[in-house]
């Protein structure tokens, strides 16, 4: 039989005997009403929060942070509708929220704001982590980190917040405080949080207990977040809006959890010989942000198995330090001894690599020339096809192949 597997913006085909065919599975399938009217329906009526009209009025100087490309938040489909509200501010800002990632391209750029970016050209900044002297320290969190952020985001007078919720392998969901941090804070501010990652109970779907997320929430409370007007989605499998919630920054974030775990909580009658875990455009974009899709392949893969990811991988690598620490040595025990000697950003990448390279075999097909992978736990192939029938000829003719057709964000549930 042949499967479609998508890939960049357009698909793989691949041919595996029909007995093999453990299922090809995507998010959920959900009733999408009206996506103008289920976003003007969040912003008339706001959680733990004035109204919209309220929130922006006498407002001189207004800052709204939004996502880059790496993530399919509506953007441009929310800016039109409160266009009419905001375009009269006078000191109007964008900040596009990239963490540690880069700058946005021209394209992308357009692609983030739509018809919208030729008159709002001029007023976007997007944020750089790496260049200290913007950043302003705003206190330290409970567990220790310091608090770095963006200095625009501190002289605003309020703060408007586009983003969407899904699950995050790490940080519990996507969504919320994650535009604030990692979204527009400094690098070692950055570092510092996402060295949390490596603590017990930093997974997906996880918020009670999860100390990324509750570094988060405390960071949240050293930036005014009273002058803060957050709009969160929830998107379904074809980047259309099924649901929406705005106001408080912690209350509309916590209103999509439920509708996001309708969306990427799918369920599977079994764990697979071979799961190929497909990271979607824009997903894609780097080996760095695509690893998000083994982290959820993995918990259908039996102990033993195969997982391959697909990831085009078009800007290469991404944040290097885990693909650099990975080459150290071929033994996961070896690279989970040297991250507890010093941590940097992108160690808990590699842990997590190196915990699944005891149990698992971990395969990549991308656009990444193979040297980029040389001596880490991760092997390249040149195509799906020659991955899957390698993957067979090891495991067997009757090993089963599950396909997660948008793992970055499938999080499945063995039931």
């Amino acid at each position: 039989m042949r499967v479609d597997v998508p890939y960049g913006k357009g698909h793989i085909t691949v041919d595996i005997e029909e007995t093999s065919f453990a299922g090809a599975i995507g998010l959920n399938e959900v009733d999408i009403v009206d996506e103008d009217e289920t976003l003007t329906r969040a912003l008339e009526h706001p959680v733990d929060s004035a109204s919209f009209s309220s929130f922006l009025a006498g407002t001189d100087e207004l800052v709204v942070i939004v996502n880059d490309r790496t993530r399919p938040t509506p953007t441009a489909q929310v800016l039109e509708l409160i266009h009419p509200q905001i375009k009269d501010v006078r000191h109007l800002k964008f900040i596009v929220a990239t963490g540690v990632h880069r700058a946005p391209t021209e394209n992308e750029y357009r692609e983030i704001l739509g018809d919208l970016y030729e008159e709002y050209r001029e007023r976007i900044i997007a944020h750089d982590a790496r260049r200290s002297t913007d950043m302003v320290h705003v206190g330290r969190s409970k567990r220790g980190t310091e608090l770095y952020v963006n200095g625009h985001i501190t002289e605003a007078e309020k703060i408007i917040i586009i983003g969407s919720v899904e699950p995050h392998y790490f940080a519990g969901y996507t969504g919320g405080r994650k535009a604030l941090l990692p979204g527009v804070a400094s690098y070692d501010t950055i570092e510092q949080n996402h060295s949390l990652a490596l603590l017990e109970g930093a997974q997906a779907l996880v918020l009670d207990g999860n100390p990324v997320h509750e570094d988060m929430i405390d960071a949240i409370k050293h930036i005014r977040s009273s002058g803060i007007f957050c709009i969160m989605t929830v998107l379904d499998k074809h980047h259309r809006v099924y649901a929406a919630a705005a106001g408080d920054i912690n209350g509309s974030f916590s209103a999509m959890i439920a509708p996001a775990l309708e969306v990427f909580s799918v369920e599977v009658r079994e764990k697979a010989d071979i799961v190929v875990a497909v990271a979607p455009h824009p997903m894609d974009i780097d080996l760095y942000q695509s690893q998000k899709a083994i982290e959820n392949g993995k918990l259908a893969l039996k102990d033993g198995g195969i997982l391959i990811l697909v990831a085009q991988c078009r800007d290469g690598i991404g944040e290097d330090a885990f693909v650099r620490l990975l080459s150290v040595s071929r033994d996961p025990s070896h690279v989970l001894a040297e991250i507890d000697k010093c941590y940097k950003l992108g160690y808990h990448k590699a842990a997590r690599l190196a915990e699944t390279a005891k149990w698992a075999e971990m395969w990549v097909v991308s656009d990444l020339a193979p040297t980029a992978l040389d001596n880490v736990l991760l092997r390249p192939l040149s195509s799906l096809q020659r991955a899957i029938d390698e993957a067979v000829g090891i495991k067997g003719d009757d090993a089963s192949i599950l396909f997660l057709m948008a793992a970055s964000m499938t999080v499945p549930r063995v039931v």
